[in-house]
């Protein structure tokens, strides 16, 4: 853990001289904040609900299951908010993939990767110490985003409920364990690719396709479609860890220390 902390550290000191890496830890979290409460803003004063829930269509009754004991405006607010959870689960996927696919790629390209590997530190080893050194801020900056959303919702809702409701237990497996297992499976196919190309872009870009599941999730919920409760959510986590060991097996496969400094041109 030592070597894994002292790589972590030398990774934090170059990513974040890079503004892009900055800009999508500080803004991205503010913003994906701010769409959900600028939603619940627009709703202050409202007391018809019949036009929100209209929207859900034939989904409202078992979506309301998801209120608890939530009054009828408190509920409709709620589910609303409730839309934009796949935001803070897409957030810890995408921030990472920037630091992640600069991690390998672009210190071959600062002539930076040949003394790193020359020391006594094993591959898995290696990419601990990047795949951590990306996921880190990441979760970090989705939870602080999370907190400035509930603080948001406490102080705009139509009561305090509906921010206490963010923290039922579907939330929470969402938060706490669905964001963190997305980031690592989005880190470990960050570094997987960025150990195979030749520029931080491609590798960036690439890495990026992570994005796809989680967007085909909350288009599927804005239709209907999906439903984003907590069963739904314990299935998604088991996946995601079978998906994640066998991430971070193949990353380690593809990772040839021997081969990738000679290849590499």
């Amino acid at each position: 853990m030592r070597k894994i902390w002292v790589l972590i550290r030398k990774e934090w000191d170059e990513v974040f001289k890079n503004k892009i890496v900055i800009f999508s830890v500080s803004f991205m979290p503010l913003i994906f904040s701010a769409i959900p409460l600028g939603i619940l803003f627009s709703m202050r004063g409202a007391a018809d609900v019949s036009s929100i829930t209209e929207e859900f269509g034939a989904a409202f009754g078992q979506l309301k299951t998801l209120c608890g004991s939530l009054e009828d405006l408190e509920c409709a607010q709620f589910l609303l908010l409730q839309q934009f959870m796949v935001l803070f689960l897409m957030m810890p996927a995408i921030i990472p993939i920037t630091i992640a696919s600069y991690s390998i790629v672009g210190e071959k390209n600062t002539h930076t990767l040949e003394p790193l590997l020359a020391t006594p530190i094993t591959t898995g080893q290696l990419l601990a110490g990047k795949a951590l050194a990306a996921a880190i801020p990441a979760i970090i900056a989705s939870l602080v985003s999370f907190v400035i959303f509930a603080t948001g919702t406490y102080l705009l809702a139509a009561s305090p409920a509906v921010a206490f409701q963010l923290f039922s237990p579907l939330w929470l497996i969402g938060i706490f364990v669905v964001g963190p297992l997305l980031s690592l499976a989005g880190v470990s196919l960050a570094v997987m690719i960025s150990s195979r190309v030749n520029e931080p872009r491609a590798a960036e870009q690439l890495a990026a396709l992570i994005i796809l599941p989680v967007m085909a999730i909350f288009i599927g919920q804005l239709m209907g479609a999906v439903i984003v409760n907590q069963t739904f959510l314990l299935l998604l986590a088991g996946a995601l860890v079978l998906i994640d060991a066998a991430l971070l097996y193949f990353a380690t496969q593809l990772f040839q220390r021997e081969n990738i400094l000679t290849r590499w041109k």
